[in-house]
């Protein structure tokens, strides 16, 4: 059965201005002191995209103002690459046929180890979607793990209950990152075959039950090319604002992910071209002007260049994305998804300075993080 949409949750009044040929309406949203969803709509329209240059030189300026000249880096480190749901976009699904692992306590503590020798502070810790291999206990004993070693440790696993969030929380983890993949719910369910991700309404949920155990931000997106673009990047707004008024003592940020070629072989049945990306990016950077929002290396090194800095506040860097990427690379162990941007930490630093950016790689101290592990290596 389909799952409704929330009341919350209602995109559908904006779909005609985000599709509209009105110049009016763009001027209008970018003279708003205060821009909402009418404005956010009218940033995503046709019209707004033959202004391309006057909503970067407004993105630009925002970006400086709120985060200054400073990209914050993370890289992502996956736990298990074990999957029990079919999703037609992903590498990891539970029909593809890939090698399968899960760290270790001892090959984590390597793949850690590998991490803090490329000056990396931030890192977020994936798997597939819960599975008894990989289940609830394990992340929590990896996030303890690793919050040993690194001051800011976030998760990009399967859908929790607020306990358990809770219990992430209080062993270290100070963030979520969930992706409702696509909010269109019928194509939610052409897309998710089987398996607990199949879930719509638990998984939308669950960065309200992040926040309300106790993590100090979630990161929210859709994955771009899956569904309709602008109702999936309408609905990602609304859930934004809406976890903002709900949880305003919890922070927010965006991710924008775009399908493409991926390990399993799929492709996008929306195509999100690099000029649509760049404006919807300058689109929430206009309304959302506080709210971080990141870009990861699913993108190429011209397209993360143009954009660091102009809207875009943290990146990835030197990612891997199969289990044991960093320190145990002859590991059996397919990717999730295809990167495009290979370029190291130093590679990567020097392109940002060039740009006159400061990298950051540490921005706030463990010690202000709720937890019940030490935060010093043993």
């Amino acid at each position: 059965m389909t799952a409704a949409l929330p009341d919350w949750l209602a995109p559908l009044p904006w779909l005609d201005q985000a599709g509209s040929d009105d110049a009016r309406l763009v001027e209008h949203a970018l003279r708003a002191d205060q821009p909402g969803i009418r404005e956010f709509a009218a940033l995503l329209s046709p019209a707004a995209g033959r202004r391309l240059e006057t909503l970067a030189r407004r993105a630009l300026a925002l970006t400086r103002r709120h985060f200054g000249s400073t990209i914050s880096l993370y890289a992502p480190l996956y736990l298990s690459n074990y999957c029990p749901t079919r999703c037609t976009y992903c590498g990891f699904a539970a029909d593809r046929r890939i090698a399968r692992h899960k760290l270790t306590p001892a090959e984590l503590e390597a793949e850690l180890s590998a991490l803090k020798t490329l000056s990396i502070e931030e890192i977020l810790l994936l798997t597939g979607d819960r599975t008894a291999v990989a289940d609830y206990p394990y992340v929590r004993d990896c996030v303890r793990l690793a919050a040993a070693r690194f001051p800011n440790v976030a998760v990009e696993v399967f859908a929790l209950s607020a306990d358990e969030y809770r219990g992430l929380s209080a062993a270290g983890c100070s963030a979520v990152t969930l992706y409702q993949e696509t909010y269109d719910p019928v194509r939610y369910e052409q897309t998710h075959l089987s398996g607990p991700k199949r879930d719509y309404l638990n998984r939308l949920d669950a960065p309200a039950r992040a926040l309300a155990g106790g993590m100090r931000a979630v990161s929210l997106g859709a994955l771009l090319g899956l569904g309709q673009p602008l109702f999936d990047l309408l609905c990602l707004y609304q859930h934004a604002t809406h976890l903002r008024r709900a949880f305003w003592k919890g922070g927010v940020a965006i991710s924008f992910p775009r399908l493409r070629p991926e390990a399993g072989g799929s492709t996008a049945d929306f195509p999100v071209d690099d000029n649509f990306l760049a404006q919807a990016i300058f689109a929430f950077r206009i309304c959302l002007p506080d709210v971080p929002l990141t870009l990861s290396t699913r993108e190429s090194p011209r397209f993360r260049d143009g954009m660091a800095g102009l809207g875009i506040s943290k990146m990835s860097v030197a990612s891997r994305t199969t289990v044991g990427g960093y320190d145990l690379e002859t590991l059996p162990s397919g990717a999730q998804f295809d990167i495009n941007d290979h370029r190291g930490v130093a590679a990567f630093c020097a392109a940002l300075q060039a740009k006159g950016l400061q990298p950051v790689f540490k921005n706030w101290d463990a010690a202000y993080r709720e937890q019940t592990v030490p935060v010093s290596a043993p």
